[in-house]
């Protein structure tokens, strides 16, 4: 079990985080931070194995936070300028995914994490150049954007026409009703065209707390 310590400000988004951490086979959150100070306290007492850290704290960045840490490091961060990214990598992020993103997304490079976690656990020995380099792959195996396996183009089509005709944001139970197809069936579609570059997706808060993706056509 990958033990996984999520650092974000909005205990909202954090909770989100969390979820979507927990839905992906073989990780385990430990704790949420909302602020560096608490990410320290936490990472020395749950010593986790991943830590899911946010850029804006509001005691300190995350990636300077990152540069003293001495644990494996995911960004998850709305800080898309080049800078930041090139900082985040230089001090040691794994890997950098920009908010908001979808469950899939996140379970993706988690996936991969995992996969190169256990080509280069910290228990293990000596390893050879090919070893290495496996590893490496593995840990970007999920950025690699692609078509879902078993989608209709038609139907993808259809869904994208649908958000670009829309007057706002669109949930996928709105699309669902709207083109007549499943809840779940519009959500798959959706999600892919978010990964793809295709589709905007933002959370909307209710009452309950529990928070719902919806989609917008880019540049609307």
């Amino acid at each position: 079990m990958i033990r996984v310590l999520v650092v974000e400000d909005d205990f909202r988004v954090a909770w989100v985080h969390a979820e979507f951490t927990e839905r992906v086979a073989g990780f385990q959150v430990v704790g949420t931070a909302h602020s560096a100070a608490e990410a320290r306290d936490l990472i020395a007492s749950s010593n986790p194995d991943l830590v899911l850290l946010d850029n804006y704290l509001p005691d300190c960045s995350g990636i300077a936070l990152l540069a003293d840490l001495d644990v494996d490091v995911i960004m998850l961060t709305a800080a898309a300028d080049a800078a930041s990214v090139r900082a985040a990598l230089s001090a040691g992020a794994l890997n950098y995914l920009v908010k908001p993103f979808t469950a899939e997304q996140l379970a993706d490079r988690l996936s991969a994490y995992a996969r190169y976690h256990a080509r280069l656990s910290p228990t293990g020995g000596q390893v050879g150049q090919d070893e290495i380099d496996r590893a490496i792959r593995l840990l970007h195996e999920g950025d690699r954007p692609g078509a879902p396996k078993g989608q209709s183009a038609v139907t993808s089509r259809l869904v994208q026409d649908a958000l670009r005709a829309a007057d706002g944001p669109r949930s996928a139970a709105e699309i669902a009703a709207e083109l007549g197809i499943a809840r779940a069936t519009a959500q798959r579609y959706l999600a892919g065209l978010a990964q793809d570059g295709k589709a905007r997706m933002t959370l909307r808060y209710g009452a309950s707390g529990r928070p719902e993706h919806q989609y917008e056509a880019p540049g609307t």
